[in-house]
């Protein structure tokens, strides 16, 4: 996994956001994870975002899966 190059999908102003959108994806089979999860609900809303990342070679699949929740 170190080899693969991370991209941000999106950003949550809530852990519980990107979980959501990343048990979307894990359903569809992208392998996902979520970046600042707990600092995100630390800090307030907007400082720092939960950020949904995934592998660049899945980044069109998955923003198109989240497009259309």
């Amino acid at each position: 996994m170190q080899d693969e190059t991370m991209v941000v999908l999106a950003e949550y102003n809530t852990p519980t956001e990107a979980e959501i959108a990343k048990s979307m994806l894990d359903s569809a089979g992208i392998w996902s994870t979520i970046r600042n999860e707990y600092m995100a609900s630390i800090y307030p809303l907007g400082t720092m975002p939960a950020q949904v990342v995934v592998r660049s070679e899945d980044y069109e699949k998955a923003q198109a899966m989240l497009r259309h929740r």
